[in-house]
């Protein structure tokens, strides 16, 4: 059974730096586009960022210069390094992966880590 496990958030000062991991286990053929995503209570979950399998990546217009996503295929982990956090950022962070096993595709969820920035 596909699982993700994400670690990593807390509690930072304005300006700080948290790093975010997301780690999949499980009988896993392929994982395709991973990305990161936020939620406020309230409001919808959005985008934050999202890496190809060679290591592209796209990010909100929000965290760019800011955040930096990576991978490590081995491992079946990605990364969010979030640095220069502001207030704002606070949220629920989630990874999701499409994966593909035995039964096919499709998208999996982590169960959120919680990021606050405060003073």
């Amino acid at each position: 059974q596909v699982q993700l496990v994400e670690s990593g958030g807390g509690l930072v000062q304005p300006g700080g730096s948290l790093r975010l991991s997301c780690s999949a286990s499980g009988s896993i053929f392929s994982i395709n586009t991973p990305g990161w995503y936020r939620q406020v209570p309230g409001k919808e979950r959005e985008f934050v960022a999202v890496i190809t399998r060679g290591g592209g990546t796209n990010y909100a217009e929000f965290v760019k210069g800011r955040f930096t996503m990576s991978r490590d295929n081995t491992k079946k982990t990605v990364y969010l390094q979030m640095n220069s956090l502001k207030p704002e950022d606070t949220a629920v962070y989630y990874c999701n992966m499409n994966i593909r096993d035995y039964r096919g595709s499709r998208d999996y969820w982590g169960q959120g880590t919680q990021v606050t920035v405060s003073p």
